[in-house]
């Protein structure tokens, strides 16, 4: 089974899942909010991403961010950041049994589940 990272009323989440429901993948929502956030997991990501991906720039949360918070992020303040706030997380993220994704992308998940 696959597990989504994310939250349930993204946008963006929604569309992953559907998409993954539409091709019969076995699949399951962690919501960051609800299940919470493991940092060995955020590591993880950051160590298959980069900091700078995993940080969600369009985001209400980054928006509401200290401004000397976003100008000095490295990747020490991010995973902080992030653990702390995981709104801040770009979404989706599927991340295991050799799956990398982050974001929706109908080509990328049609070629990694083809």
């Amino acid at each position: 089974m696959i597990t989504v990272y994310g939250i349930k009323n993204c946008d963006t989440v929604k569309k992953a899942l559907t998409w993954l429901a539409a091709h019969n993948i076995p699949h399951q929502l962690h919501d960051y909010r609800i299940d919470g956030l493991d940092k060995t997991w955020l590591e993880q990501a950051e160590a298959q991403f980069g900091w700078a991906n995993l940080v969600n720039k369009r985001s209400t949360t980054w928006r509401n961010l200290a401004d000397d918070v976003k100008e000095n992020l490295s990747k020490q303040t991010a995973l902080e950041v992030l653990f702390e706030q995981p709104t801040l997380i770009k979404r989706p993220i599927i991340l295991q049994e050799g799956k990398a994704l982050i974001g929706f992308n109908v080509k990328e998940y049609e070629a990694c589940f083809k």
